[in-house]
């Protein structure tokens, strides 16, 4: 499979902020119980010191699931954090904007690329540089008539929806000519991954995957 129908067949894609590394594999079975089979686990620009564990956790992922949960990493903005990504298996890189180096030196690795972008002219720009889908982000600010309003000139582009996504407005975004969407704070409960409620985490996971297959 590409990266693109790896999106267009799983639909979201669970990111993953700041977990302490004994909570990532569980919360990836949690995730595959519910359905859900794509995580993004971000870098903290702020802190540099833990991007190590970041790649920590993206190895432990690749090594207990494979493609069953295929995972990737976020919020890439540095080459640094493309080899390090690479180099401990992850499938895929996510940007926060559109960098054309990243997306490049991504691609020339093989790895799948969904760089973020506001703009028409960013979202066109993102996809000449060889994106395989274009991250809307913030796509709640914008809404889903934005996305249906871009897509009327630049159809041919896949496009994400990131940002403000949640189970009761996903399917308006799918509705919208969306292939995927990312959803992070509100799928990623933080509260019931420390409170070990993992049957929470899966329920709400099957109603974010029953909303996008109802587009």
């Amino acid at each position: 499979m590409t990266p693109l129908e790896y999106v267009q067949q799983r639909k979201i894609v669970a990111i993953v902020r700041g977990l302490k590394p004994e909570y990532i594999v569980r919360l990836g079975h949690a995730f595959e119980e519910g359905g859900i089979g794509l995580m993004e686990v971000t870098y903290d620009q702020k802190a540099p010191e833990t991007w190590k564990n970041t790649a920590a956790a993206i190895e432990a992922i690749e090594k207990e699931f494979g493609d069953r949960v295929l995972v990737g990493a976020g919020t890439v903005i540095t080459p640094e954090q493309v080899s390090m990504t690479y180099n401990a298996g992850g499938h895929y890189l996510v940007t926060p904007t559109t960098q054309p180096e990243i997306i490049r030196m991504g691609k020339a690795l093989g790895m799948g690329l969904y760089p973020g972008a506001f703009s028409p002219s960013e979202i066109l720009e993102a996809w000449n540089a060889g994106a395989d889908a274009v991250k809307v982000f913030p796509a709640g600010s914008l809404g889903p008539g934005y996305i249906k309003a871009v897509r009327a000139p630049l159809g041919h582009i896949p496009l994400m929806a990131v940002g403000g996504v949640n189970e009761k407005n996903a399917a308006e975004y799918m509705k919208a000519g969306c292939v995927g969407i990312g959803a992070g704070g509100n799928l990623v409960n933080r509260e019931w991954i420390e409170n070990g409620e993992w049957d929470k985490v899966t329920a709400l996971a099957r109603e974010f995957m029953k909303a996008v297959s109802e587009e």
